[in-house]
């Protein structure tokens, strides 16, 4: 369907992989679709900065923020297979969507395809 989107990683059956490398691909594959304007990592944390500690992000946020090519905010949480959301996460997840926004976990391309195919579908 979508010649430059990378390929699912196989997935272990041990769990063996992690959040990053679920990351790394939703993020590749949310950049080559058709329906995504911009996409791009939100880091979030606490670092110490000159003897005080700085936070970045906010709690529930998503692990990546983007734009639909419609305009509409996107929002998705990025977990490995047996990852479990967090309840800010989920909030935030319900937030989102509940403004108009697209909003979805995701641990591999083929949920992110799975999930923009059906508003690819319903913009036919």
């Amino acid at each position: 369907m979508f010649s430059n989107l990378p390929e699912a990683s196989p997935v272990p059956s041990h769990n063996a992989r992690s959040e990053a490398a679920a990351l790394a691909e939703v993020l590749q594959t949310l950049k080559h679709h058709p329906l995504v304007a911009w996409c791009e990592r939100q880091n979030s944390g606490v670092a110490r900065i000159g003897g005080r500690f700085v936070r970045f992000g906010w709690l529930g946020c998503s692990d990546l923020l983007g734009m639909m090519t419609d305009g509409r905010l996107l929002a998705v949480e990025c977990k490995a297979p047996k990852g479990r959301l967090q309840v800010e996460q989920q909030e935030f997840l319900s937030l989102v969507r509940r403004f108009g926004g697209v909003a979805f976990l995701a641990r591999d391309c083929r949920d992110v395809l799975r999930e923009l195919s059906t508003i690819e579908g319903s913009n036919t």
